[in-house]
């Protein structure tokens, strides 16, 4: 391959910044390619992604480290899963229900179901929309901010926070952990890895209501039962709480950042949503095929197979690219560009598909339509800050490191503030069902 030879994808600052004339030429070449990155089967295309997202010859053992920690074992003929479920606790992560398979990730997810329900989600929009103009009294009358720190950030954590039924006294502890050196007794392990102060806290969380039960959503959480009826260990319940704030906080602010950078580049399309709030759902869907926040998911092939008609013998890790394959002409006309109106957005895999599909899209999709509904009440003109990302023909946006992700490290806008009267905090109920 011309262009792209002895490029590394997981390190290349280039395609880091711009991974989709890589991920073209990858297709191009074959949408199911092996070796085209080292240690892994690269999928490009979008029926080979959906195929093998809900292949039963696949499993999720190392859906998070992929080539990057060794099998523990040297596979062996056409089916290792006797291989795999003896070596499966030397795998990294593999307690964690993202790396499970069925049936204990059916359990898992059972649990989830029973700890994040219906109307604790009915119940956490109410939430948000306060939150929302508590976020934007902050910042909006300076008529500029970086968005992903100032806005996404914390409103997204303490969405999430409230969710999960974090006390009020402890919010601000919270979002000082994604800022070291703002609050005392976080120490300095902890303070560079929000998610490690998390399952401490909702440890003592846990065991504190398990043994002194109180009329809040904590307790239901420390007494919610797998779904054979039997209570799980405080340890199952603090991981599934870690999974929806790390899932939760790291996909939806590279949603809302993507969709506000949309907005700000574009201001007939700014114009149209703040006119018509109800298609701000096509509109998200649309950024989330285009700027998929989910960049890789592996899976290992416990059964020899075929994917696309490409031969994958048992052993094999895959590497799928949501990115890529929500780019395949083949599924989505004219990929690269944004299109409001296109008829299939809905099928984009931004969230997987199959018995792993994110758990959290529906929380996703609510706080960014309800983010996006009060940055538009309260924010005309959004634009692009020249003066940190460079004029409109030469811009220049920093990406976050991590291969598993894609989102902007930074984003400064610029607006016009708008006062929202407080007896108005909330649209009416036509606009917010939008």
């Amino acid at each position: 391959m011309t262009g792209y030879d002895g490029i590394d994808y997981f390190t290349d600052e280039g395609i880091r910044t711009d991974p989709y004339p890589f991920f073209d030429q990858l297709r191009e070449k074959c949408p199911i390619l092996p070796g085209a990155v080292p240690g892994v089967t690269v999928i490009t295309g979008y029926q080979e992604a959906l195929s093998t997202y809900k292949s039963q010859a696949m499993s999720c053992a190392n859906s998070v480290v992929g080539p990057f920690a060794p099998l523990p074992f040297e596979p062996e003929g056409d089916d290792i899963s006797e291989q795999l479920d003896e070596f499966r606790g030397q795998i990294p992560l593999a307690d964690h229900i993202t790396n499970m398979d069925a049936p204990q990730h059916t359990r898992s997810r059972g649990l989830l179901n029973r700890l994040i329900t219906p109307k604790r989600l009915s119940e956490n929009e109410e939430f948000m929309w306060r939150l929302a103009d508590e976020r934007l009294d902050l910042i909006v009358e300076e008529g500029k901010c970086e968005f992903v720190g100032d806005f996404a950030k914390p409103f997204t954590l303490l969405v999430i926070a409230d969710l999960l039924g974090v006390p009020v006294e402890d919010h601000a502890s919270l979002c000082a952990s994604l800022k070291p050196g703002l609050v005392e007794g976080i120490s300095d392990e902890t303070m560079h890895n929000p998610l490690m102060w998390i399952e401490s806290t909702f440890a003592d969380y846990i065991q504190q209501r398990r043994q002194a039960p109180q009329n809040d959503v904590l307790s239901h959480l420390a007494a919610a039962k797998y779904p054979e009826g039997d209570t799980p260990p405080v340890d199952d319940v603090v991981k599934l709480a870690t999974l929806v704030f790390a899932a939760g906080l790291e996909t939806t602010v590279k949603l809302l950042s993507a969709a506000i950078r949309n907005l700000a580049e574009d201001k007939v399309l700014q114009e149209r949503l703040r006119a018509d709030r109800s298609l701000i759902p096509a509109f998200l869907e649309e950024t989330l095929r285009l700027e998929s926040p989910v960049k890789t998911h592996f899976r290992l092939a416990r059964q020899s197979t075929e994917i696309g008609g490409c031969p994958i013998k048992a052993g094999t890790t895959l590497m799928l690219l949501p990115g890529a394959s929500n780019r395949d002409e083949r599924k989505f006309e004219d990929p690269n560009t944004f299109k409001l109106d296109r008829p299939n957005v809905r099928e984009h895999l931004a969230f997987g598909r199959g018995a792993h599909s994110c758990p959290g899209a529906p929380l996703a999709r609510a706080e960014a339509k309800i983010a996006l509904n009060r940055i538009l009440d309260r924010m005309a003109d959004i634009s692009i800050d020249d003066a940190h990302h460079g004029p409109a023909d030469t811009r220049e946006y920093s990406y976050e490191v991590p291969f598993v992700l894609r989102g902007l490290a930074e984003l400064y806008i610029t607006y016009v503030p708008v006062d929202a009267p407080a007896n108005n905090r909330r649209p009416a109920k036509s606009q917010a069902s939008a």
